[in-house]
């Protein structure tokens, strides 16, 4: 059995339990939808809750309506599958990203794929007095690939040190993030095409309903992604609808101020989006929404055009993440922000003047780092998404030969991350480590290598 925190003792005892044996453990929890039975990890004082339905399948009549609530199942659900992945292109055969994060065949990929994962200490599901803190993962891929369940991520390592970790799947490309006059006549305001984020959005309003039923705190809820992932987050704390939903962000290689993967300014017409989808589908050959709607999955992922990813919508995103961020109207909450040595361009300049902004408008810290660690095994270096092995504490599934050091970097990652998830600072709680809070006066970025 592995070493766990005080943290996470210090759970154990607050709900009466002095270990989470097997004879003691609460495996089954009823939330919105119906009850679920959990199983245990390879820990066994982990739990997990693989493939949860957070939302109503988006198929047929639902295919690209905002998310739906999740529909009722009868008895219980035994969670121990992942939910399929959201229809995607996948990683080219041969491909970096597909050497690096894709070793074996994808899981079969569906148009019902809002699922979520949730990783929790044994002993702490079905208590709510636990009051833990919790993370939900959004995953990258530049909104057409991805899924909760990627091989990199694994939520033990944050149960040992306290924090509940969920990830989730979202609707990806053509499915979701498409934007058509019919579809914006159909949800009556400004533009459609944000489906994905109201999946995101979804996910968080079902941690904040059901998380107590596995040991967390709905009030202590961070949300965290990297590259896509990352801009999802930065447009989820510039949406007037996370409003009190969300207690902490961390945005992982998806810039500062400055565009990344977004849509373009809030004063572009509505109709833009829509006339790009009208004229993507009608050269298709759809030309109402009957009869996209009808048409297969495969006929529709053979469609070429802008799907982009979010932009303004009148509705979740009145402001991008730049001009949220300059009349200071993101969410009033600590930030953790960062990039990698060898990222998709150098980052350091637009998170240095995030925090700056951030600190001549807020009391609420912002934590920068640089992740440059050049990983061993061939001279890729520090690339985009490399510090997702250390984040996640699952180097042991990189074909790399990682070092002694790679590890006790992941451990100082982890306790990092974890930290800022539980206190709003990686050093801990009060404590005044080695990582600054990064200031227009006082700039500073923690260098992890």
């Amino acid at each position: 059995m592995k070493k766990l925190s005080f943290f996470f003792w210090a759970v154990c005892l607050l709900i009466g339990m002095a270990a989470c044996s097997s004879d003691k453990v609460i495996d089954t929890v009823t939330v919105e939808g119906g009850k679920l039975q959990g199983v245990l990890t390879e820990n066994p004082d982990v739990m997990i809750f693989k493939g949860v339905p957070y939302a109503a399948p988006p198929v047929g009549e639902l295919r690209w309506a905002n998310t739906r609530p999740v529909v009722p199942w009868e008895g219980v659900k035994v969670a121990d599958t992942w939910g399929h992945p959201s229809v995607q292109p996948g990683r080219a055969p041969g491909s970096f990203y597909h050497k690096e994060f894709q070793p074996e065949p994808l899981l079969p990929t569906s148009e019902d794929c809002l699922f979520l994962n949730v990783w929790a200490p044994a002993c702490a599901v079905g208590h709510p007095e636990a009051k833990l803190p919790v993370a939900m993962w959004i995953h990258g891929g530049a909104y057409v690939n991805g899924c909760g369940s990627d091989v990199a991520f694994d939520g033990e390592a944050w149960v040992e040190r306290g924090v509940i970790l969920v990830t989730i799947n979202y609707r990806l490309g053509t499915l979701g993030f498409f934007s058509h006059p019919e579809l914006t006549a159909e949800n009556g305001y400004g533009s459609s095409g944000n489906q994905g984020t109201y999946d995101q959005l979804a996910a968080i309003q079902w941690i904040y309903n059901n998380i107590a039923q596995f040991g967390g705190d709905p009030a202590k809820i961070t949300i965290m992604g990297q590259s896509a992932g990352a801009a999802s987050v930065k447009t989820l704390v510039a949406s007037p609808l996370t409003r009190g939903l969300v207690s902490k962000a961390i945005i992982q290689s998806g810039g500062g101020l400055g565009g990344f993967l977004g849509g373009g300014p809030s004063n572009i017409p509505f109709s833009f989006y829509d006339e790009q989808g009208k004229a993507v589908m009608d050269a298709a050959g759809f030309d109402t929404l009957e009869k996209m709607r009808a048409a297969s999955v495969e006929e529709l992922s053979k469609i070429r055009g802008r799907m982009g990813g979010p932009h303004p919508d009148g509705r979740i995103v009145t402001l991008t993440f730049d001009e949220a961020a300059q009349a200071g109207e993101l969410l009033d909450i600590p930030y953790m922000i960062g990039s990698n040595g060898d990222d998709t361009g150098d980052q350091r300049a637009s998170i240095n003047a995030f925090c700056a902004l951030r600190s001549q408008q807020s009391s609420q810290p912002a934590y920068q780092y640089f992740f440059d660690r050049k990983l061993p095994g061939d001279d890729a270096g520090a690339f985009h998404s490399a510090e997702l092995w250390y984040m996640f504490h699952t180097l042991g599934r990189s074909w790399r030969p990682m070092t002694q050091h790679d590890f006790d970097l992941s451990d100082k990652m982890m306790d990092y991350w974890t930290n800022f998830v539980k206190y709003g600072n990686p050093n801990g709680d009060g404590v005044d480590g080695p990582w600054k809070a990064s200031t227009a006066d006082a700039p500073y970025t923690e260098q992890l290598n």
